[in-house]
């Protein structure tokens, strides 16, 4: 990333995030981090990175959005599977756009695979374009906010931080899968008592 960005500037950034937003996929959160860490060094200009990061990001989940809208489901379903939209995942992102409506444009620019096609789900499944922008506008604000924001303060310790997330990330997931499997068990347990006592 860092090679790239040396290579194209702020146009690399932009770039990338702005084809990542509208379905391809792309890493676009890593290339805000890695431009955020040159900034922190000094090599670029954070605002002008988180700026060029976020016009992207608005820029391609709206694409994403007309993509939906004038292509439909039909277009999704044929090509799809080129950039690992399968008929599952399109299933889920459908189900929580459904479910939750502008709340998922927000939280999805955060989960990995929602964000490369939330805007083309919004747009086929039938939500406006304006309210569709403006909660398209407050995800890509705080999805490029805080992952400039963290690279930038973390500077040259980047890679410092990213071994040591990386050592004790197996760890995390183990605790999260216990928690899950012990809340489980515990919803279990209720609805056989409450079996019982019916």
């Amino acid at each position: 990333m860092t090679d790239l960005i040396g290579q194209f500037g702020y146009l690399g950034i932009g770039g990338i995030v702005l084809i990542e937003s509208f379905g391809i996929p792309a890493p676009g959160e890593t290339v805000i981090i890695a431009g955020a860490a040159l900034a922190g060094r000094g090599h670029l200009n954070i605002v002008a990175v988180a700026l060029t990061a976020f016009l992207a990001a608005v820029v391609g989940d709206s694409i994403g959005y007309w993509i939906g809208r004038r292509g439909g489901r039909p277009l999704v379903r044929r090509f799809g599977s080129y950039v690992r939209l399968t008929p599952e995942r399109l299933a889920k992102v459908e189900g929580f756009m459904t479910r939750q409506g502008p709340k998922v444009v927000v939280v999805a620019r955060f989960v990995e695979g929602l964000r490369q096609f939330n805007g083309i789900v919004a747009g086929f499944s039938g939500m406006r374009f304006p309210r569709f922008l403006v909660w398209n506008v407050l995800g890509a604000a705080l999805w490029v906010g805080v992952w400039s924001t963290a690279a930038y303060l973390a500077g040259d310790h980047i890679e410092a931080i990213a071994s040591t997330l990386s050592r004790y990330l197996v760890v995390a997931l183990a605790v999260v899968a216990l928690g899950l499997v012990a809340y489980l068990l515990h919803r279990r347990r209720r609805r056989r008592r409450g079996a019982t006592t019916v």
